[in-house]
């Protein structure tokens, strides 16, 4: 029995025993899951705020509201995303959790935790773990000590472990909510220089958050002022407004939501984002709101028709010499835009600081054969534009702002002296100090250009200065100070003289903020089109109106409009000089034959002599002609001399087109441009040409009048919320522009009232568009941008490229076209350029190797916007002799 007994209480204590280690066992392995637990709880809380963020960038039309345990089990999951504070030390973007609807529980853990979080953010990222993690362990000992006093079992345990780890996942998400209000409270501290902004996109914007999250410490540490975010800021939220206003989309709760997430991309950009933006471009844009980027597929005004362009012309297509110039549009397409790291160098050639690529062709000019009728001063491009920058003058300024420029420009801008020196007497030019100052005068005016514009419209008062006559080319020009004080009387100027001995007669006039162009009388055509301009004028201007059969007279008949007039203010008209005598009755003392003289080659064109006007206060007289709007006077005529032009020799070719010598009939069939006269200004400029027919397609596929309506009221829109506005521009030092590519000329109507001239350039293989925009009252030219433009250096405040670069480089390479607007840009000048997503990116980077500021980019629906700024940088060695 005691063998008994004791076998009894030893098989006793062995159960007890085995008892508790299975306690024990079980214990330490709920205490193991739930350390595992907090610690898993811990590092993978606060990503859940970034991917609940995420889906609200990409998609901002559907709000996204989850709970507490939905939120993370969804953050369990992605277990590839890096923890927040890992890369970033919670510097979130300031709406990253805007969309959350998680309320948190205001108890004492998380106020301490809170607080603990608000100290950490001036610590190392080192400390700030250690502290976010310090209440954890708390709790975990704190959890660890009650199994020791048996006094829970172990389903009481884990339903104290699920209590804490909801605790801890809302304090965390209380963190995040805190630290994103400190966020928006420092505002901009997060904006890098505009500078250094990059292409901002709606493209998948998951994708995107860890390299924002990787970026945001080193943007925290860049980051700028106060002001600079809110200059950067205001563009996206007016691009948004034109945006939603052309879609028809102005729910304002919509557009809170599209505007959070450009905040949030602003926030995450970095330099060094340049490369992977670049990629980016190339994919399809997510859309920010239920609408499009303007200019897409549904802004309000659409793209261009295919089938529209069958019904219009192009300057390509009318001008005999282009195919033979061009005859493969797409010859070289292999720029790639990797321009990062393009070594730029200075333009190692004469002209120096004056350098027109296509004026100054060196090469080209020796090859000339004659300069008998200036081929030496007309247009001789390069194969392929240069790729060097124009250095600037030594101590340039930026210059004079209008209306001041028009009286005086720094001398250090335009350093010659020439014109000063020989007519200064005549209150052309004159040194002043470090100015260069213009009286007012020339050489047919020197006591004023406003007596001297008074005393044409006391001559013959239908001329109507700023209401019948509103468009006017001034031939030989000067300084242009007849087109400058035209602008007093709502006129429009366009002034052209080549480039020669008169050193820099047009940078003078482009400097002071006068529209003008370098170009000759020679042996082609005026890149104008036909029957476009109210008057032409003269003024001592030493053309042989009479030479070549009249050939140059000629090519102003072609481009007046019918009951135009043509003003000529010259020696012959009132000196009795040997030379001026024979010009006017007849023969010219130079030449072996007779020729016809002024007096008879105008009778001969059927031209009018209006009236014959002496100025006796600047002792000169003017010679005034109308062209005539009918036909009936050339079929009267008894010699057949300057022959008509035949049918097919088109008035509107105009592109490296050959002079001819004979005249083009009036049109006369109703409703055919050129039958009336144009509304007076300012209703020409916003109604639509009577010549519009319905019945042809517009650009962009509506009827032609409503095509024209509607690209108005698209600029104007434009205009009015986001360019005048929200780039950042500042349109007081913005004097002379140019449209790129215009179509209608919208953009230039909608900035009538600002104090801004606009050239429109026409592009040779565009629709030819340009006669329109002379028949509203503005004025441009036809221009193929595969080569340099015919004007100086730094002669532009703003350029414009809508949809340019996507086109041209079917074509040529973009970076010689990037090149030429660096040229043509004057220091502190900037450029708006609208595009595909992918020519918009090459173009930013090509300006950014070339040191330009980048103010803005916005990109949507594959479709973006640039604007930039112009630097006073410029390279330190010159490139190889041209």
């Amino acid at each position: 029995m005691p063998i008994a007994k004791g076998r009894s209480n030893k098989r006793s204590s062995s159960s007890s025993t085995s008892y508790a280690s299975t306690v024990t066992t079980v214990i330490f392995i709920a205490l193991c899951v739930l350390g595992l637990w907090i610690l898993t709880s811990n590092s993978v809380v606060p990503p859940q705020t970034t991917t609940t963020s995420g889906r609200i960038t990409t998609d901002s039309t559907d709000t996204t509201t989850t709970t507490t345990s939905s939120s993370f089990s969804s953050s369990s999951l992605d277990k590839k995303d890096p923890p927040a504070y890992e890369d970033n030390p919670g510097n979130l973007p300031d709406d990253a959790i805007k969309g959350d609807t998680i309320e948190s529980k205001p108890d004492e853990e998380k106020s301490q935790e809170g607080e603990t979080k608000d100290s950490s953010k001036e610590n190392s990222k080192e400390s700030e773990r250690e502290q976010e993690q310090e209440p954890e362990q708390t709790r975990e000992e704190e959890t660890k000590e009650k199994p020791k006093e048996g006094n829970e079992s172990v389903e009481e345990q884990e339903r104290q472990t699920e209590n804490e780890n909801q605790i801890s996942e809302e304090s965390s998400i209380t963190e995040n909510q805190q630290e994103t209000k400190r966020e928006e409270n420092r505002g901009t501290e997060n904006i890098q220089e505009e500078n250094q902004q990059e292409t901002e996109t709606g493209t998948s914007m998951e994708g995107q958050q860890q390299q924002e999250q990787q970026q945001g410490q080193q943007e925290q540490e860049n980051s700028e002022s106060n002001g600079n975010e809110t200059e950067k800021q205001q563009p996206q939220h007016e691009i948004e407004d034109v945006t939603n206003d052309e879609t028809q989309q102005n729910d304002g709760s919509e557009q809170s939501k599209d505007e959070e997430p450009t905040k949030e991309e602003k926030a995450g950009e970095t330099q060094e984002d340049s490369v992977q933006k670049e990629t980016n471009q190339e994919e399809v844009s997510e859309s920010n709101s239920g609408g499009s980027f303007i200019g897409g597929d549904n802004s309000g005004i659409p793209k261009e028709s295919k089938e529209s362009r069958k019904s219009w012309s192009t300057q390509a297509d009318q001008s005999e010499n282009q195919n033979d110039r061009r005859k493969d549009g797409s010859t070289n397409n292999s720029d790639d835009g990797s321009i990062y790291g393009y070594t730029w160098k200075l333009c190692n050639v004469t002209a120096g600081a004056d350098y027109i690529p296509c004026l100054d062709n060196e090469k080209a000019l020796r090859q000339l054969h004659s300069t008998k009728h200036y081929e030496h001063r007309e247009r001789h491009c390069p194969d392929e534009g240069p790729t060097c920058l124009v250095p600037l003058p030594q101590l340039y300024k930026r210059p004079v702002e209008w209306p001041k420029s028009r009286d005086k420009i720094w001398y250090n801008n335009v350093p010659h002296t020439k014109l000063a020196e020989v007519k200064g007497h005549q209150n052309w030019v004159k040194v002043t100090g470090e100015f260069l100052t213009f009286p007012g005068g020339g050489t047919q005016f020197i006591h004023g250009a406003l007596h001297y514009i008074d005393f044409i419209q006391q001559a013959v008062p239908n001329i109507g200065w700023g209401k019948h006559s509103r468009v006017v080319l001034d031939v030989g020009c000067g300084v242009a100070s007849f087109g400058g004080y035209l602008f007093e009387r709502d006129v429009l100027t366009i002034s052209f003289a080549p480039k020669d001995e008169h050193e820099a007669q047009v940078q003078f006039a482009l400097e002071r903020g006068i529209p003008a162009i370098s170009a000759v009388m020679g042996s082609q055509r005026l890149p104008f089109p036909g029957r476009v301009f109210d008057v032409v004028h003269c003024a001592r201007c030493r053309v042989p109106w009479h030479a070549e059969g009249g050939a140059l007279l000629l090519e102003l008949n072609r481009v007046l409009r019918p009951g135009g007039y043509f003003v000529w203010s010259a020696t012959p008209v009132y000196q009795k000089l040997k030379e001026d005598v024979e010009i006017w009755k007849g023969r010219s003392s130079k030449c072996l034959s007779p020729l016809l003289a002024m007096s008879l080659l105008t009778v001969s064109m059927c031209w009018e002599l209006v009236t014959i006007k002496k100025d006796k206060l600047n002792s000169i007289g003017a010679a005034i002609y109308r062209k005539p709007n009918s036909n009936e006077c050339y079929g009267q005529r008894k010699h057949n001399s300057p022959p008509m032009c035949k049918s097919d020799d088109d008035p509107n070719a105009a592109w490296y087109v050959p002079l001819q010598s004979c005249i083009h009939p009036v049109p006369v069939n109703e409703g055919e441009r050129g039958t009336r006269w144009p509304e007076e200004w300012p209703r020409r400029l916003q109604t639509p040409p009577y010549w519009l027919n319905r019945s042809q397609l517009g650009i962009y596929g509506k009827p032609a009048p409503d095509d024209f309506a509607s690209d108005y009221e698209h600029w104007k829109r434009v205009l009015s919320k986001s360019y005048l506005k929200g780039l950042g521009i500042s349109w007081t030092n913005v004097r002379n522009v140019m449209d790129m590519r215009a179509v209608y000329g919208g953009f230039a109507a909608a900035l009538k009232d600002l104090q801004v001239w606009v050239l429109n350039v026409v592009n040779v293989n565009s629709p030819d568009t340009l006669p329109i925009i002379y028949e509203r009252g503005l004025f441009g030219i036809y221009h193929d941008w595969c080569e340099s433009f015919s004007t100086y250096p730094r002669t532009y405040d703003l350029l414009h490229a809508d949809h340019l670069f996507s086109r041209l480089k079917k074509r040529c390479k973009i970076l010689p076209v990037v090149t030429e607007i660096d040229r043509l840009v004057r220091p502190g000048g900037k450029i708006i350029v609208r595009d595909e997503s992918v020519a918009v990116g090459e173009v930013e980077n090509i300006l950014k190797s070339l040191h330009w500021e980048v103010r803005l980019t916005f990109s949507k629906d594959q479709e973006g916007i640039l604007s930039a700024q112009k630097s006073n940088w410029r390279p330190d060695s010159y490139g190889a002799k041209e």
